[in-house]
């Protein structure tokens, strides 16, 4: 149903609820997702209707659209999710929405999203929980004046190479550094033959995706993943959507292999200039000679050779990522919006679980003792017990 806004908005506000209107809305919509300050892949048209297909059973589309004139302007894209008893509206892309935000033509121009969020209030959905947000971004500055709690979540470090990898590469590391790279490199040479590919088209994408599956699973096994990637709904929604992609010219893998074995991968987008670093993982076996960290140097060098400028590494501030960056762009997660007094003890209750567990992880012992020593134990306690859903914070 198409809701008139007040005639000074000059809008025109429409609820989309089915895939195919949500469908006919490609073209225009990644327009709006290229017009962000910093465009997200992850709301792509293409990725978000192949993450609707293997994730949204049971959930509702709730994509709030806004027409100038009968020209997109803006797009709210939600779902809501039936979650323990509660009706939650969140992105398309769920905890794994990274960069998530409205889109807007005019990033500046709040009137639009302020439609946006004030027709999606009127939807019918218990409270708002809506990860990867940036600061400073339409659905960030709506929240400032609302019932709309803003919580710091993933630190998402950034790196800017205007003069080119090897430039940045110089600037960032030390000698002693660049000359262990080189070491390591040369160790794995002992192994084997180095060989690099750089998939980029849609069949050699989804068959470096196999591969890519099969040491992640080797790096993960064992140890807290909250990722989709390793679940097998999740490697059907990445064959369907990194193809879409690779399509559209934005989808890399870089496989380093050794002897023709492929111990270590890069899977990241290029999207307007911008390299962003989605899925990566190395075969344990070798982690004593770094494969990982090569694979990521040279995954920059590619990127950079195809005119990237800037680096999206995503996620936490992992060591490896920090020694690379320039400095920390933060993502959000956004909590709030409660219809009535149950909802709001919810939302409480959730927002007390996330500060708790960031204190908790701030305590380096404790954080390492979840991460290394009680994997056998989480897997027979997760048995027994119905999933609890979290943020997938890495990208």
């Amino acid at each position: 149903m198409t809701v008139p806004t007040p005639p000074n908005a000059g809008l025109d506000l429409d609820v989309v609820v089915d895939v195919p209107r949500f469908d006919g809305l490609a073209a225009e919509w990644d327009d709006l997702v290229l017009a962000a300050p910093r465009p997200s892949p992850f709301l792509l048209h293409a990725w978000v209707s192949a993450w609707w297909r293997h994730f949204g059973a049971g959930s509702d589309l709730a994509v709030v659209t806004a027409r100038r004139d009968g020209e997109l302007v803006g797009v709210a894209p939600m779902v809501i999710f039936r979650t323990r008893g509660f009706r939650v509206c969140r992105f398309l892309g769920g905890y794994e929405s990274a960069l998530g935000d409205l889109l807007v033509v005019d990033p500046d121009d709040d009137r639009v999203p302020a439609a946006l969020m004030e027709r999606l209030r009127m939807l019918r959905f218990d409270y708002l929980d809506a990860f990867g947000i940036p600061a400073g971004g339409p659905m960030a500055r709506w929240a400032h004046s609302h019932d709309l709690k803003m919580l710091r979540r993933v630190e998402s470090p950034v790196l800017d190479m205007p003069g080119g990898w090897t430039a940045a590469y110089e600037s960032r590391t030390s000698s002693k550094r660049r000359s262990l790279h080189r070491r390591r490199l040369r160790q794995l040479s002992e192994l084997g033959e180095v060989e690099w590919t750089v998939a980029s088209g849609g069949d050699e994408v989804v068959a470096e995706l196999e591969h890519a599956f099969l040491i992640y699973a080797l790096r993960w096994h064992g140890r807290p993943d909250g990722s989709t990637f390793g679940t097998l709904d999740g490697r059907s929604f990445h064959r369907e959507g990194a193809r879409a992609l690779a399509e559209q010219g934005a989808v890399r893998i870089v496989t380093l292999r050794i002897g023709g074995k492929p111990v270590a991968f890069q899977y990241f987008f290029v999207l307007a200039g911008t390299m962003y670093v989605h899925r990566l993982a190395f075969d344990p076996a070798f982690a004593h000679r770094s494969p990982g960290q090569i694979a990521l140097i040279h995954a920059l060098e590619t990127a950079s050779s195809e005119r990237v400028t800037r680096v999206e590494f995503l996620g936490g501030d992992e060591r490896y990522k920090m020694e690379l960056a320039d400095r920390l762009e933060p993502m959000h997660q956004a909590i709030g919006l409660p219809r009535g007094p149950i909802p709001a003890l919810a939302v409480r209750a959730l927002l007390r679980l996330i500060t708790t567990r960031q204190r908790l992880k701030r305590i380096s012992w404790l954080h390492k003792l979840y991460q290394e020593r009680l994997g056998p134990i989480r897997r027979l306690v997760r048995r027994g017990l119905p999933e609890v859903e979290r943020p997938k914070a890495r990208y």
